[in-house]
């Protein structure tokens, strides 16, 4: 086993590793971008080096600056993580001609599996069944377009190089080809470097499933079952899990044979996976193999009791397979689910900010500075309260994942955690992964990859429904936090917010916002041991029970329910039975403008890059008309005119970065 290794990532899966590590006694170097300075797998690690600026280009993807570090250090191996270089055929080849060991595949694995055309074609000679479509070299557009009719409508285009849903457009007639083509082939070039596609067939109720593949230099190789990965949106994934539903046992085990073949096929070795499509009418096609450890490998881990970090340090270190496929057992059902700075009701966007409140559920261990391989809950992330989420890297902020003696109690697992779980000061995915695990589709385990556009009314519904219970549980902890900044204060009458007047009850009055139209006021005339709560013209009797680190117990009328509720500054999650909800309290002091013109300006969601510009000054341009195209946290997003009108000012140029909230475009009348 080596001694000291370097982690040639950042964030959760640095940290992951460091855990691992710190288990086999392995010392860790990490190094770091200027903004991750005081990162937590910084701060986890043994050792830690600046390797350059914010931008991955000028630093995790700096592959001579990383070797040069771990030479310097003394580390024996490299750890990639997954994404930056850990695909990287170059870089993995740099590593072993620098007298380093490369902990993951052979160059020629991922040099072989990095093209999808011609991974496809390794598969196909191992006898792997792959999906119909054009893998062809020729990729001038009129021939990918000629091509299409033959594979047929839906389609997908596909970058031939990297994944995570960059470069994939799907296509559902002739006349979206050519716009989808030319943006697909942009993304892939930006992300990539490569801008060559290739053509698929779309399989009809397509479920995505994908088997956990190990091989060691020894000629071994097994899998440690699949995973299901169907839940997704903008084709990347939301929610794993294993078993997955879809499958029988004589499904699960042609799969699991296919998987281990395309290992064999190329001389494997370490940790990858092999992703399969899967349509509704049970046949099964390689898409994919990704050469690498997977976001979702926790879940492998849960059912199988097996450290695969740990793995990859033996295989890499020289060790046969800790098992031999006879040996390789599951038990139980396991659940994760990513936790991500995004915004689902705005198209599932990215967003940055810093996090003003992280809480994990309540048995988990804070921060994600502990891990149990053991435990029924896990929380794993590379961030803590106080933290930047910036525009530079991944949305992603923690995994949560859950084990289960079965799929129903994983299930009510997950929601139990998620419930318990506060993340405030950045918008997140959290309400919606919740409506997700709780929705009648998903418990029944009909989670094809159309899960989240079928259910959209249910898992992404109007801010405005927002009941009774939670509006109460966010006055309550308001009135709360008001009554303990009292108490910790000076006595003054400026002190006392407790709405007494002489000869007049104490009276307490709060707005909510709830979305950008709906705004709930709530009256409260406290009386002894108890509230009168007048909420949309209705009275209500409120008692407070005991309340402890933000869990209210609450009596409404006749009903008593537990609410979770987290505060930061006038942001409110309220999660209550019926679900969580987000609430803004309204200062009544606050002073907004109005604007005659309301939409006389078009501002920027979230930070980026401008990629293309596709209007000027002086254009008459329609509402919903595509305008620019920006580049954040590596996806691609286009700006439309949210009017009728004429650019009159446009703010920035292709290539410059755009900083949140930043006018981009300025109308006028046409």
């Amino acid at each position: 086993m080596f001694s000291k290794i370097l982690i040639a990532n950042r964030g959760e899966i640095a940290c992951r590793v460091i855990r691992t590590c710190r288990k086999l006694s392995v010392r860790t170097v990490a190094v770091h971008s200027d903004i991750d300075a005081h990162a937590l797998h910084v701060e986890m690690a043994d050792e830690a080096y600046a390797i350059g600026g914010p931008r991955p280009a000028d630093s995790y993807l700096q592959g001579d600056r990383i070797i040069a570090v771990a030479k310097a250090c003394g580390a024996e191996a490299i750890h990639p993580g997954y994404g930056f270089l850990s695909e990287n055929e170059d870089f993995a080849r740099a590593v072993e001609k620098a007298g380093l060991v490369f902990i993951g595949p052979t160059p020629e694995a991922i040099e072989q599996m990095g093209l999808k055309d011609r991974a496809k074609a390794i598969m196909e000679k191992a006898g792997v069944p792959v999906v119909p479509g054009y893998h062809g070299e020729k990729q001038d557009d009129a021939h990918l377009a000629q091509q299409a009719k033959k594979v047929g409508y839906p389609l997908l285009i596909k970058a031939i190089a990297g994944g995570g849903g960059k470069g994939m457009r799907l296509v559902n007639g002739d006349a979206e080809f050519a716009p989808q083509l030319a943006a697909a082939r942009r993304e892939a070039k930006n992300a990539f470097g490569d801008d060559r596609v290739l053509l698929e067939r779309f399989v009809t109720g397509p479920h995505h499933i994908e088997f956990q593949v190990f091989g060691d230099t020894h000629g071994h190789y097994v899998h440690l079952f699949e995973r299901e990965c169907s839940i997704q949106r903008r084709h990347q994934k939301v929610l794993e899990e294993t078993p997955s539903p879809f499958l029988d046992d004589a499904m699960r085990e042609k799969m699991g044979e296919a998987a281990v073949a395309a290992a064999r096929a190329i001389k494997y070795r370490g940790a990858g996976t092999i992703e399969f499509i899967a349509g509704a009418d049970r046949q099964f096609f390689f898409m994919e193999m990704n050469t690498r450890l997977q976001v979702e490998h926790p879940v492998t881990e849960m059912i199988t009791g097996e450290d695969l970090v740990e793995w990859q340090l033996r295989v890499a270190a020289g060790e046969p397979l800790p098992l031999k496929q006879s040996e390789i057992q599951s038990g139980g059902h396991s659940i994760e689910v990513r936790l991500c700075a995004e915004n689902p009701a705005n198209d599932f966007l990215p967003e940055t900010g810093t996090i003003g409140v992280l809480r994990a559920p309540h048995d988990t261990a804070e921060e994600g500075h502990e891990h149990h391989s053991h435990a029924d809950v896990r929380l794993e992330t590379g961030v803590r309260q106080g933290d930047e989420v910036s525009v530079y890297y991944d949305p992603m902020i923690a995994k949560l994942v859950v084990w289960g003696d079965d799929r129903n109690e994983a299930a009510r697992r997950m929601a139990q955690a998620l419930s318990e779980t506060q993340l405030l000061g950045v918008k997140t995915n959290l309400a919606f992964l919740e409506r997700v695990v709780r929705h009648p589709a998903f418990l029944a385990g009909d989670t094809d990859t159309a899960f989240i556009e079928r259910h959209r009314a249910d898992l992404l519904p109007s801010a405005s429904d927002v009941p009774l219970e939670a509006t109460v549980a966010a006055a309550a902890r308001v009135f709360l936090d008001e009554q303990q900044s009292r108490e910790g204060s000076a006595p003054s009458p400026w002190n006392d917010t407790g709405g007494w007047r002489l000869n007049q009850p104490a009276l307490r009055k709060m707005e909510f916002r709830a979305g950008a139209d709906n705004v709930i006021t709530v009256d409260a005339v406290m009386k002894a041991g108890y509230a009168d709560v007048t909420v949309a013209g209705k009275s209500h009797r409120v008692v407070l029970g005991p309340s402890h680190h933000g869990r209210l117990q609450i009596g409404l009328d006749d009903e008593t329910y537990f609410a979770e509720v987290g505060r930061l500054d006038d942001r409110v999650s309220a999660v209550v039975p019926a679900g969580r909800y987000e609430l803004e309290l309204v200062d009544p002091f606050h002073y907004e403008p109005a604007d005659s013109l309301p939409d006389a300006r078009l501002t920027a969601l979230m930070p980026g890059r401008v990629v293309k510009l596709m209007a000027k000054v002086g254009d008459s341009v329609k509402k919903g008309q595509s305008l620019l195209i920006l580049e954040a946290m590596k996806m691609e997003h286009t700006i439309v005119s949210p009017r009728d009108g004429v650019i009159e000012r446009v703010a920035f140029q292709e290539n410059q970065l755009v900083p949140a909230d930043a006018v981009l475009f300025a109308f006028r009348e046409a």
